[in-house]
């Protein structure tokens, strides 16, 4: 099953190809990964582009990890 971030107050959702524990480890890291990203010449995984560029979209949003 796909899982995703979810905003509860936009009601947004996203879903990605990888797992639940993959995405809580982005969410608890996302500034540091940014960071890294910045960087690194071949740039990051899609499902962490993505990812972050979501949860920049919903900052001090509460954002939960669902299940599709």
């Amino acid at each position: 099953m796909p899982f995703g971030y979810h905003c509860e107050e936009c009601e947004d959702a996203l879903f990605f190809t990888t797992t639940r524990s993959e995405l809580q480890w982005l969410k608890r890291r996302a500034h540091i990964v940014a960071e890294v990203g910045k960087h690194m010449s071949t740039g990051l995984d899609a499902w962490m582009d993505e990812g972050l560029e979501f949860l920049e979209k919903h900052p001090g949003h509460s954002i939960v990890i669902t299940e599709k």
